[in-house]
């Protein structure tokens, strides 16, 4: 009786170390018995951060506009980072799901909740939760090697940008994310991590909403030295055009109009790092024209 005993502790503690921990962005803990090999993603930057980690082959179904790498335009989908077909989530049997913190409805949360599924809260709000973002999703799914060697290398991208950046003066600009309406992004905002990294000064970096609309007036007011536009516009000015006519505005004098890729710079996967590096370029580009005449 006594080995008996001895043998289910001693499996009860080899089970116990087996299981995987990790603290989502919400800050909870998320237990697996085993590493995950059938993952949902429920927002395009999950998508990317899942196949940078190294679990490619273990996410089965994504939401739309999961379009890289492009292997993700080939998984079936399961809806929109709002609205989710929870009955196909259910028969696809997941036994991880990473939702967006801020993009999905407390609703959609709920009802994932209630099917008894392990979630993961992903909302990376500075750049280097991205590494970390990297480790931990790496944990829960096994790839740890793969998934450390990206959080390795994106550290290093962003400590290279800090070391020719940092210091340099600051360029005030806004962040126009769409013209119609007109909304940008505040300082809590990943993006406005990547601003100040560059050197950049977010005018609404003070607003209380994360994505709030404002009025080309509120902007007219400010004046920034640079104007940013993350708008998808094809090959055209991206949405900055609407400035143009406001000639004595800092950005139009001095051609600070700037159109940035938001499928690098608005998702907060690896891909943010190169993002960073155009947003740093330009942010330069507008110091060197403070010497035109």
């Amino acid at each position: 009786m006594k080995n008996f005993i001895l043998a289910v502790a001693s499996s009860i503690a080899v089970n116990a170390s087996a299981a995987i921990t990790v603290n989502d962005d919400g800050g909870n803990p998320v237990t697996l018995q085993k590493p995950a090999l059938r993952v949902i993603a429920m927002a395009p930057h999950v998508t990317e951060l899942l196949f940078a980690a190294g679990g490619g082959d273990r996410v089965i179904a994504a939401v739309d506009y999961s379009d890289y790498p492009e292997a993700a335009k080939r998984l079936p989908r399961v809806g929109s980072n709002r609205q989710i077909d929870m009955e196909r989530v259910a028969a696809l049997k997941p036994d991880l799901i990473v939702v967006w913190l801020h993009g999905s409805s407390e609703r959609q949360i709920e009802q994932i909740r209630a099917l008894g599924i392990p979630m993961f809260h992903s909302e990376p709000r500075k750049l280097d939760d991205i590494a970390s973002s990297l480790t931990r999703l790496g944990k829960l799914m096994g790839t740890e090697a793969v998934a450390d060697a990206a959080a390795v290398d994106v550290r290093k991208k962003l400590a290279t940008l800090s070391s020719q950046y940092g210091g340099r003066s600051p360029v005030r600009m806004f962040y126009q994310v769409w013209d119609k309406p007109l909304y940008t992004l505040n300082g809590g905002h990943i993006v406005s991590d990547a601003v100040r990294l560059c050197g950049g000064e977010n005018i609404f970096a003070s607003m209380r909403v994360t994505a709030p609309v404002v009025s080309v007036e509120a902007v007219l007011q400010e004046d920034p030295e640079a104007i940013f536009s993350s708008a998808e516009r094809g090959p055209g000015d991206g949405g900055v055009a609407i400035w143009k006519s406001f000639a004595s505005m800092t950005a139009v004098r001095r051609a600070n109009l700037f159109r940035i890729d938001g499928n690098l710079l608005n998702r907060s996967g690896p891909r943010m790092v190169a993002g960073t590096a155009a947003l740093c370029e330009k942010l330069e580009l507008a110091r060197q024209r403070r010497k035109a005449p």
